[in-house]
Parts: C-alpha cells; sequence; structure tokens
C-alpha cells in the first residue's frame, strides 16, 4: 500500500493488465487455453506482497524451471 496500489491492483500491475496493454491475447490469466507461464509462490500475495519473494517454483510455456534462489 505503500506506492498507493492494493495488492490486487499490484499483482494485476505485473499480470493482466501488461498484457492488455502489449495485445498479448494469449496470457495475463489462468485460464484454459492460455499460455502457461505461472509462479508458485509461498504464501497469499493478496494478504502480504511480500510473499511475492518466496518463488518455489516456475512454469515459462508450460515448461517448469527451478528458481535461480531464494528472492
Amino acid at each position: 500500500m505503500d506506492a498507493g496500489l492494493t495488492t490486487v491492483d499490484a499483482l494485476r500491475a505485473a499480470t493482466s493488465l501488461p498484457a492488455r496493454h502489449f495485445g498479448l491475447t494469449d496470457r495475463g490469466a489462468v485460464e484454459p487455453g492460455l499460455r502457461a507461464d505461472l509462479v508458485l509462490i509461498d504464501g497469499d500475495p493478496v494478504a502480504d506482497i511480500r510473499a511475492t519473494r518466496q518463488i518455489r517454483r516456475i512454469w515459462c510455456g508450460g515448461t517448469e524451471h527451478t528458481p535461480a534462489g531464494d528472492c
């Protein structure tokens, strides 16, 4: 909230809004038929945005990748 955004607004600013702005209709949401770019985090980012620093698993284009280290 320090930046003037709610946690939900901050998450949208990093996901669905850029996808829409750049015309990337195949991503920006978790829905059937969309590109599978996902980040699994340890915690609830809506309750505490700092949970986004605890990345556990990553999928890009449907392929799993190992996080480089603690975020």
